[in-house]
């Protein structure tokens, strides 16, 4: 029996297409990289930092939506540049990504896309990263560079989980001006820093105009010229589309302190010595309500205000005269449950996590946080021993009662209870 043209036709073009389709699907497999089309295994607490290096061609202004959080692996990579070769980070459980060979860039761009497409959320991150080897910077070892990072996941565990609990509602509200009044920008470096006073905030404008082009050295900059001129710009003077952009893509930071230190230290520093401001407008207040008999020289200079004095004006909540950002809560100067912060650092560990900031940034090498004391260089600084002496002056009420006022700053910060006997 002969089969009829148009039969054999039929049947030659349906080998055909099967034959064109095995071999396409050949092609395709062969192309594959099996180690990309496994999912990566990413932390489950992600190192929320943006090291970022200076943009050229973003400027003040400039449009570009996004807010990336990138994974331990890519700040890790991105400071390989700064550090020495041979001294390289060994991260338990984390996925090397080898550099490929042999393949062509476009090839490589086209397979990334479509792997892209398949897995956003874990392949996407390794595929807008460096292939280079992970490396801490030159100036810490393997483990120090380790508890660095680490203390930064902690420290923004704690605080989230704070927010989540008893400000839960704060994430779902719009920023606004009056939120980011208290935030510097930087644009060389994309960074925004926001201000907490007697928490180093002096020295940290300093290093913002340094990285900013504004001065050679911090050594240079005067006090009057960190807090009274208009070198650095705020975020709130930025019309709204640029300050939801800078939040988007900026590296936002803060550095807090323990809140009864940070008091003595504000307290010190504003009442203890000559000053024009506190003590007209907040010491001539205090002495009025708060000293009885006061003297007419106390009433009429406002010098002199003791420190149970003051933390009566504190704890008042009809004050005489109002808040001052010396002593007001981290958590209305920063809104750290509204705005989401890249990095948190103490004044108590402040070298080492400026410097590590620093190096995520990259900064210029020469550039470090100084130490230097920017007022009243000669008396000691606020520490534990002199702020217990301080508090030893008030009853066990106004203590637990300041504890209380800055209950939130101690619990998002997770700075532990000062007393024995508070509760």
């Amino acid at each position: 029996m002969t089969l009829r043209p148009g039969t054999m036709r039929l049947a030659f073009m349906f080998s055909s297409i099967l034959l064109f389709g095995a071999a396409g699907l050949l092609l395709f497999i062969s192309l594959q990289d099996p180690t990309e089309l496994a999912p990566q295994q990413v932390p489950g607490i992600k190192f929320n930092i943006r090291p970022q290096q200076p943009h050229k061609d973003l400027q003040p202004g400039s449009s570009q939506d996004g807010n990336v959080k990138v994974s331990t692996e890519k700040v890790t990579r991105d400071l390989s540049s700064r550090a020495p070769r041979d001294l390289k980070l060994r991260v338990p459980d984390q996925p090397q990504f080898r550099p490929k060979t042999g393949t062509s860039l476009r090839l490589r761009q086209r397979r990334r896309r479509l792997l892209i497409k398949k897995m956003p959320a874990a392949v996407a991150m390794v595929a807008n990263s460096s292939s280079e080897t992970f490396v801490p910077p030159p100036w810490t070892p393997d483990s120090h560079w380790v508890s660095l990072r680490q203390s930064q996941q902690e420290r923004k565990r704690v605080m989230r989980e704070a927010c989540a609990k008893y400000r839960a509602s704060s994430s779902r509200r719009a920023v606004t001006p009056r939120h980011v009044s208290r935030i510097f920008v930087e644009d060389r470096h994309r960074v925004l820093y926001c201000e907490v006073p007697k928490a180093g905030c002096s020295n940290w404008k300093r290093v913002l105009m340094v990285l900013a082009g504004l001065a050679s050295s911090t050594a240079d900059i005067q006090h009057n010229t960190v807090h009274y001129s208009s070198a650095l710009k705020r975020l709130d003077t930025f019309d709204r589309q640029g300050i939801l952009h800078r939040l988007g893509t900026y590296t936002k930071m803060l550095f807090v302190r323990e809140p009864f230190e940070r008091l003595v230290s504000a307290f010190r520093d504003k009442f203890e010595h000559p000053n024009s401001y506190y003590h007209p407008v907040f010491g001539k207040a205090i002495l009025a309500r708060y000293r009885a008999n006061a003297s007419r020289e106390a009433l009429r200079t406002g010098s002199g205000v003791r420190f149970p004095e003051f933390v009566q004006y504190l704890l008042d909540v009809h004050r005489p005269v109002g808040m001052d950002i010396h002593w007001d809560h981290v958590s209305r100067l920063c809104s750290p449950c509204l705005i989401d912060y890249d990095f948190v650092g103490k004044f108590e560990s402040m070298e080492d996590d400026a410097n590590f900031f620093l190096s995520l940034i990259r900064a210029p090498r020469n550039l470090t946080f100084p130490r230097f004391k920017d007022r009243h260089s000669q008396e000691a600084r606020t520490t534990s021993r002199i702020t217990h002496q301080y508090f030893a002056q008030l009853s066990a009420l106004q203590r637990q009662r300041t504890y209380d006022f800055y209950y939130m700053d101690y619990l998002m910060f997770n700075y532990s209870k000062p007393f024995a006997d508070l509760y």
